[in-house]
């Protein structure tokens, strides 16, 4: 199962060159993983105050493979790739709404892994099993 969140090119995403400053990929895709815990009804910060915990990135990586642009629509997807008992690894794509035509075209893709950790002391723990549940069951 895929997430997809929808978000705007605006003048603050952009660089110099105009178009998608690299490293707003990344913000892009954090907003979209974000997204899909407040959609299964999760906000981070009551996340952390009942249980204890939060997800942290542990790794990213990502390939460029075309500029996104001023007022570019972008459709934004996270989906869970891999999961264990402290870590999830999911897959994200920026896509771009094709205007005139059918589907999607890809912009940027990656891998990001978070791990969860015990908010205190910042160690890694486990996922709360109904959490990881609704993450990896959807």
């Amino acid at each position: 199962m895929s997430f997809e969140w929808p978000v705007r090119v605006y003048w603050e995403d952009t660089d110099a060159g105009g178009i998608v400053f690299y490293a707003n990929y990344l913000k892009f895709f954090e907003r979209a993983r974000t997204e899909w815990l407040r959609a299964l009804g999760h906000d981070q910060h009551r996340l952390r105050e009942h249980t204890g915990g939060m997800f942290v990135v542990t790794h990213a990586q990502l390939r460029y493979v075309a500029p996104a642009r001023l007022d570019d629509e972008l459709l934004i997807t996270a989906a869970v790739h891999e999961s264990g008992r402290a870590s999830v690894s999911f897959k994200q794509q920026a896509l771009r709404k094709m205007t005139g035509a059918a589907g999607h075209e890809l912009l940027c893709e990656g891998s990001v892994r978070v791990g969860w950790v015990d908010g205190a002391t910042m160690r890694p723990a486990r996922i709360p099993d109904s959490l990881l549940q609704q993450l990896t069951h959807q």
